[in-house]
Order: structure tokens, then sequence, then C-alpha cells
């Protein structure tokens, strides 16, 4: 696959920019085990869902579902809404984004500035209850029976997965076929069960571990809310068709107060990555000490964390909500400079 990671010097799109993204050694054993990030955060948007919400609308218009001047409606708590909108923007749809304010409050200011048309499903400004089955239930009822206006159903769309076959190549030609473990979020489960199921074609023998926060469901209760944005199952949403547990060797959670955490530990590095992302990342280095010597594990890294600058890395905020830990914070900050002393 040569040329699988130039993106070429001129491109005259923005979703020309998908794709290509790097990949970090952040942290290394005496043994010679490494985590290595895939830093999604270098798409346009920041984020890894711009893959998918492309792939979906070039299903939708493949199938004449969606044709010249026509509507996109999406439930989103902010990543996917935002791949839709620069989609939206660069083909000439209208694009509804159905939301509740559990979302960062930056995702939703900019998809609006990308000419997205918000709909929340929750009426106060303030609250911060996570309202999936409601978004869903909305977007579902506001595309019905209209013509030329599509709910691209980002839970249960095949495409979703898709969008995300293209990492798999990227990982599989970047590191030569070594990868060991594949580690990373579960959310709609398109993002680590599509780049798996790729990359099952590509290499064999590598595990593959999802990470989900408390609270979700996925992987077993009990059900609780939590703060994560962009991931996991919520009470009362249904796991989405994506999830394929045949593809997922082990489940996991993690907290809030530790993937948050990590977030802030891991800017102590000098890299902002987003409060999921913080979740995945806890995972890999609890367990990359305790890995057969020479294990290379990749975490899928879907977003950045300049978007949570209101919640993640904001003192207060994470006060008020009994998350702040600085404990915590310092003990993964000594694991990570022990570990990255070994690089």
């Amino acid at each position: 696959m040569p040329g699988v990671l130039q993106r070429p010097a001129v491109v005259s799109r923005i979703s020309d920019l998908i794709g290509y993204t790097p990949l970090l050694e952040l942290a290394t054993t005496e043994t010679g085990n490494r985590l290595l990030l895939k830093l999604e955060m270098f798409n346009p948007t920041g984020t890894a869902k711009i893959r998918m919400a492309r792939a979906m609308i070039d299903a939708a218009e493949a199938t004449g579902e969606l044709r010249s001047g026509g509507r996109i409606i999406e439930s989103t708590s902010g990543n996917t809404g935002l791949g839709l909108s620069v989609i939206a923007a660069e083909r000439g749809y209208t694009f509804t984004a159905v939301v509740d304010h559990h979302a960062a409050a930056d995702k939703l200011r900019t998809m609006k500035a990308l000419g997205a048309e918000l709909v929340y499903v929750d009426d106060d400004s303030s609250g911060e209850e996570l309202h999936t089955a409601a978004r869903e239930e909305r977007a579902e009822d506001m595309a019905r029976d209209h013509d030329n206006t599509i709910f691209t159903e980002q839970h249960n769309n095949p495409a979703n997965g898709v969008g995300y076959f293209p990492v798999a190549h990227e990982l599989a030609e970047a590191l030569d076929g070594r990868i060991d473990i594949l580690i990373g979020a579960v959310g709609t489960g398109g993002g680590l069960c599509g780049t798996g199921r790729e990359l099952t074609k590509l290499i064999t023998g590598f595990t593959t571990i999802g990470v989900e926060p408390k609270g979700s469901i996925a992987f077993g209760g009990p059900a609780h809310d939590y703060y994560q944005s962009g991931t996991g199952t919520p009470e009362g949403a249904e796991i989405g068709a994506l999830v394929d547990f045949d593809l997922i060797d082990e489940g996991v959670k993690v907290g809030d107060i530790e993937a948050f955490a990590t977030c802030r530990a891991v800017a102590r590095t000098g890299l902002l990555i987003g409060g999921s992302a913080g979740g995945v990342v806890y995972e890999a280095l609890t367990r990359l000490p305790l890995l057969p010597p020479g294990t290379t594990m990749v975490a899928l890294i879907n977003d950045g964390g300049e978007k949570y600058m209101d919640t993640v890395f904001n003192d207060n905020w994470m006060t008020e909500r009994n998350l702040l830990d600085p404990t915590l914070e310092r003990e993964v900050e000594e694991r990570l400079t022990k570990l990255r002393r070994n690089r």
C-alpha cells in the first residue's frame, strides 16, 4: 500500500485532509513495551469522527437517498456533528444537529459556526444530563416522510465502521504489521470495531480492548451518569449495532476521575487529549508494564483536549462535580515520567 501515509502537497477541499494522522510514542518500558497513540485530533475538526461522517454521506449519495440540496439530520454529542457540518458545507447540504447541553459548549459553538442548525432536546442550558435516547427519537421523527432528507443514525449505520477502515491501513503500513494490542473507546463502536475488523484482514494475532466509562452499559452494569462525552452507552439507550462483541477481546470500564486525571497529567507532557481518550490512556498505562516484553500497544485517541477547556481542564468545574483528584494526577504523571525515560 505505498503512499497511504502521504497526503498531497495541495488539496482543494477540507475533507481531503482527513486521515494520515501521526503516531506518537508516549511511553516505553524497560522491557521494550511501547504505547503508541494514534492522534486522530490531527483530522479536520480535531476528531476521528469526521472519517465516518464522510463515509455515511458517501453511502447515502451512492444509494440516492441524499441528492443535491438535501438535508442531513443526526443526533450528536458534538464530534460527529462537527464532521457532518464540514461535509455538508462542502457539498451544499443543510445539516441539523439534534443535541443536548451535556455536549461540550465549544463543540456546539463550532457546529453553529460551520453552518449547522442546532435543535436541543433539553431546555436547561445548565443541565448536564445525557439525553441520547431522546436525541435519537427526535432526529428520527424530524427525518420521517421528508424527501431528500436523511437521518444518518450513526449508532446503526454500517458506513460508520467503513469510515475507519483507512485507520487500519495507516497503522499496518506505519508499523509494518507489528501491532499486538489495539485499544480504544467504545461509543457507537464504529471507531474501534471498524478499525479492528479491517485490521484482521491485514495482520493477525492482535488483541482488541474496548474501554467505556463507568456507568455505561455496553460491557454490563451498573448504570449511572457519567461526564465523559461522545462515548459509552448510557442507561435507556440501545447498544449500537456497530459494537461487535466478537471483535472485542476484552471490555473494561474507566471512571471519570481516572480518565480526567490522565488527561490533565498527559497535558503536562505537551499533549492535550479529550476526556474519553484519557480513559483509554489510563487503561493502557496501567497495563503496559505488565505485558510480555516487546509488546506494541496502539491506543486510538479520538479527539484532542482543546474542546474541554471549560470542563476537564477547568479546576472549578472539576471541583464542583467532585472529579478533581490531584493525588491521582500526580500518580499518573509520575508513571508517565518513569515510562518516558525509557524512550
